[in-house]
């Protein structure tokens, strides 16, 4: 099954380093990010695990829950936690889901329905499409996806820039520009008539072309 921007993103009860987690109950009205990785000890992905770890308090204020998924089992997830903690100073405070039985990476499509149904005897080169961030909705629609090399660290910073993005948009009728941070200038999309933006933005805009209309962030 593929899965675009928009789909429901797909429910599943799976266990995890937090106990046994049913997916939509478990974000229940928040935000969601789902990261996943090809396999617990490997290098890049140790220190992404770290960083989410210490990043989590941003997570927090924007009412969005973090869970991370790896194609292993639960107590190689909890090893693994103790290398992480030592070799980034940060101790994972969000749940691991075990995905041993390949249902959660197949469901996502990271893997195809063929790969099997166990990650004996799988190496990471074999889960490589398994490096993948879903940011979802509380409506528990996808909003945005991205997915890296093993050999590239992902950018977390860059997430919660698009988290922000997203809440801001699902919130206000507009279009954040290319590299645009919270508190900047966001665009008014053709969507929006110029009657309907006198009526949202009061204050008025700049309008580089009819199409390109600059307005202060909606608060």
């Amino acid at each position: 099954m593929s899965l675009r921007i928009n789909d429901t993103a797909p429910d599943f009860e799976q266990d995890s380093t937090a106990g046994r987690i049913k997916f939509h109950d478990y974000l229940g009205d928040s935000w969601g990010i789902l990261f996943s990785h090809p396999k617990d000890f490997t290098p890049v992905c140790t220190t992404e695990l770290g960083y989410m770890a210490r990043l989590k308090p941003e997570f927090d204020k924007r009412n969005t829950k973090i869970l991370g998924l790896s194609v292993d089992p639960i107590g190689n997830h909890e090893k693994w936690s103790k290398d992480i903690e030592e070799t980034q100073g940060a101790k994972v405070n969000y749940p691991l889901i075990g995905d041993s039985d390949l249902k959660v990476a197949k469901l996502y499509d990271m893997l195809p329905a063929g790969a099997g149904d166990t990650s004996e005897g799988r190496t990471p080169a074999d889960n490589a499409t398994v490096r993948s961030v879903f940011v979802i909705g509380p409506d528990k629609k996808i909003k945005a996806t991205l997915t890296y090399p093993m050999s590239t660290g992902r950018n977390f910073d860059e997430v919660l820039r698009l988290l922000d993005s997203c809440q801001l948009t699902a919130k206000h009728t507009v279009a954040t520009p290319v590299n645009w941070k919270q508190g900047e200038d966001v665009i008014i999309p053709p969507s929006v008539s110029d009657d309907q933006a006198k009526q949202k933005f009061p204050g008025g805009w700049k309008a580089l072309k009819p199409y390109l209309r600059i307005v202060p962030q909606p608060r």
